[in-house]
């Protein structure tokens, strides 16, 4: 998380620049926060430190799926994680993944679809049928919540075409996406805010991030 913030303040003191806006006062006002950041003591969020998943804290018999993307460019570089827990915390499956070239709601896409599916490997081998199994997913996209929820029943029965008879906009991954949960119970889809301090969310947000830092060296 330091890491992030560290970037996205060289990109603030970058464009500042550009804009002939950078003085004496902001300058030293970025060094000085620059500084207090590289002091603080960057802690990874480990698996262990993971609290129970309190949307289904009455829900005993449900999956979570926290999941993230995100892109720098848009189209750029981008990566999305996700992270499956069980009623009692278990980490079930987890996962994250870099594209070269992408867009931000491709990889929001991508999270759920790939945990999904990794749940589909999962569960039988813990001798329990995907088909009765009930699973939220939690993401911070409102694009994927929305989609879901409210626009994909509409699509599916015109066709696949929106209200202007044109296709959706990424469409292969809506109908990987609406694919995929027919393989389940039930799939439930809910927004929690992003960089707001969810465990699960940060912890997927930070995956995601680690894998832009890594492969844009």
């Amino acid at each position: 998380m330091k890491k992030k913030h560290l970037t996205n303040l060289k990109a603030l003191e970058k464009w500042l620049n550009s804009q002939e806006l950078l003085e004496v006062g902001l300058e030293n006002a970025i060094s000085h926060l620059r500084k207090a950041l590289e002091s603080v003591e960057d802690l990874p969020l480990k698996e262990k430190s993971l609290p129970l998943p309190f949307e289904i804290s009455s829900e005993p018999e449900m999956i979570a799926i926290y999941s993230d993307g995100g892109c720098r460019g848009n189209p750029g570089p981008g990566a999305f994680a996700y992270l499956a827990q069980a009623h009692n915390g278990e980490v079930l499956a987890e996962g994250v993944d870099f594209e070269s070239l992408t867009t931000n709601n491709k990889m929001e896409l991508q999270g759920p679809i790939m945990a999904l599916q990794k749940l589909t490997q999962i569960l039988p081998e813990k001798g329990l049928d995907p088909l009765l199994t009930r699973v939220k997913v939690l993401t911070d996209s409102k694009y994927v919540v929305d989609g879901m929820k409210s626009w994909v029943p509409g699509w599916k029965a015109r066709g696949w075409k929106k209200a202007d008879n044109k296709a959706p906009e990424n469409l292969s991954y809506w109908q990987e996406l609406d694919f995929i949960r027919t393989r389940f119970m039930e799939v439930q889809w809910e927004w929690v805010k992003g960089h707001a301090g969810h465990p699960q969310n940060e912890y997927c947000d930070r995956k995601a991030n680690e894998a832009m830092d890594e492969n844009s060296r």
